[in-house]
């Protein structure tokens, strides 16, 4: 079979199942499930490759919302991503939604093919990419071992070929002061807002001094009950965002450092704890992208290119990416702009362009894991462009 005619077959599969794809994408939008919570998303999904003949593992690798359903008995094996996953208050404001049926779409459709070109493919459900790290723990306990390529799609305001994912580490901080009244004995207590409070100006001045593309921004989880009781039981939450994993640590022990800084100011103790595994960043697989930007021009899309346009963020994908050949471009959903987790753009991921979003991120994804198989030898260039990256 010529690629072109599989591309055909692709795109014919994908149209035939557009209206369960967007019935799927608005129903896991309307019931937005947070971190490790993704109940109905991971039952819809697995219920959808279940009644396409896929084997289905649900609750997979110890994760009660990750799933994977497998197609295809030999041959190249390439693993498709799913995200599901809501932010708190805004709901799907980065288009988790988008994220989930497209990766199913692209799924189907190449599993409808595996048999006959010789490819093996996956569909992985990956709970908690919002601070979760659903696929560090997946990544850790085998899920893309024998994986040859791995790749997802992401909604955006920009047709991108990559975003610029950078390293991330979530940190906890956790003060402990002694509680008094504040009016009537403020001397006996250890004000532990306090610390919090002078350890985030100490960050404010340390922004001053750090690398540009590099990030750090925080909030308080739990600051007190009232105003006339002195606060002993306080915490923040922060994340500390670096371009590499190396830079990644210097930046966390100066951060923890003004953290640490305004506890013993205010006498109080602090604990500083990791929150969730470390994200890397992203290694975006040259041989796959070029893949992929060559079906998204056929399609119609134009990828801009690199420099042009950057969305900067973090991802777990990055951990997948330094393991397994990986890509993560972005696909319009939004006008530009219009900001990624923002409520606007939760509008636009239920949207007319964001089904239509759904039904090309399906086909772009499934041609790229048809031009896979179709040519192994891209594969093996695919491995050796990670190996490059990775040095």
């Amino acid at each position: 079979m010529t690629p072109e005619v599989a591309k055909q077959r692709i795109a014919a599969d994908v149209d035939a199942r557009a209206a369960d794809l967007i019935e799927i994408s608005h129903r896991i939008h309307e019931v937005p499930e947070l971190c490790f919570e993704e109940y109905t998303a991971h039952d819809l999904l697995c219920s959808a490759l279940e009644g396409a003949g896929l084997d289905v593992q649900r609750s997979a690798y110890g994760l009660e919302t990750a799933f994977v359903g497998h197609a295809g008995r030999d041959g190249p094996h390439v693993a498709v991503i799913c995200e599901y996953d809501a932010l708190p208050e805004i709901g799907h404001a980065c288009g988790h939604n988008v994220i989930a049926a497209a990766g199913l779409g692209a799924g189907l459709a190449a599993a409808s093919l595996a048999d006959e070109l010789g490819g093996r493919v996956s569909v992985v459900g990956t709970p908690a990419e919002e601070g979760g790290g659903g696929k560090c723990y997946m990544l850790e306990r085998g899920a893309f071992t024998g994986v040859s390529a791995a790749m997802m799609i992401h909604p955006a305001n920009h047709e991108l070929a990559r975003m610029n994912a950078i390293a991330v580490e979530q940190i906890e901080a956790v003060y402990t002061g002694r509680s008094a009244h504040a009016a009537a004995s403020p001397h006996q207590g250890r004000n532990a807002l306090d610390g919090a409070v002078l350890g985030y100006m100490n960050v404010a001045a340390l922004r001053q001094h750090i690398r540009p593309d590099e990030r750090i921004h925080g909030i308080f989880t739990r600051s007190g009950n009232k105003p006339n009781i002195v606060p002993h039981d306080v915490a923040a939450e922060w994340y500390v965002r670096s371009p590499k994993s190396d830079s990644l640590d210097d930046l966390r022990e100066r951060v923890v450092a003004c953290l640490e800084a305004g506890a013993g100011a205010a006498g109080v103790d602090i604990d500083c704890r990791r929150m969730a595994p470390v994200y890397a960043d992203m290694l975006d697989n040259r041989v796959l992208l070029d893949l992929y930007v060559r079906n998204a021009a056929a399609a119609g899309r134009i990828v801009d290119e690199p420099g042009q346009v950057a969305v900067v963020g973090s991802t777990d994908m990055g951990n997948v990416s330094y393991a397994v050949p990986s890509i993560h471009p972005m696909i319009k959903v939004a006008p530009e702009h219009v900001a990624i987790h923002t409520p606007e753009f939760a509008h636009h991921a239920r949207s007319s362009s964001g089904d239509r979003a759904v039904l090309d991120g399906a086909k772009l994804l499934a041609m790229t894991v048809v031009d896979l198989w179709l040519d192994p030898d891209s594969l093996d260039r695919a491995a050796n462009d990670l190996t490059q990256a990775r040095s």
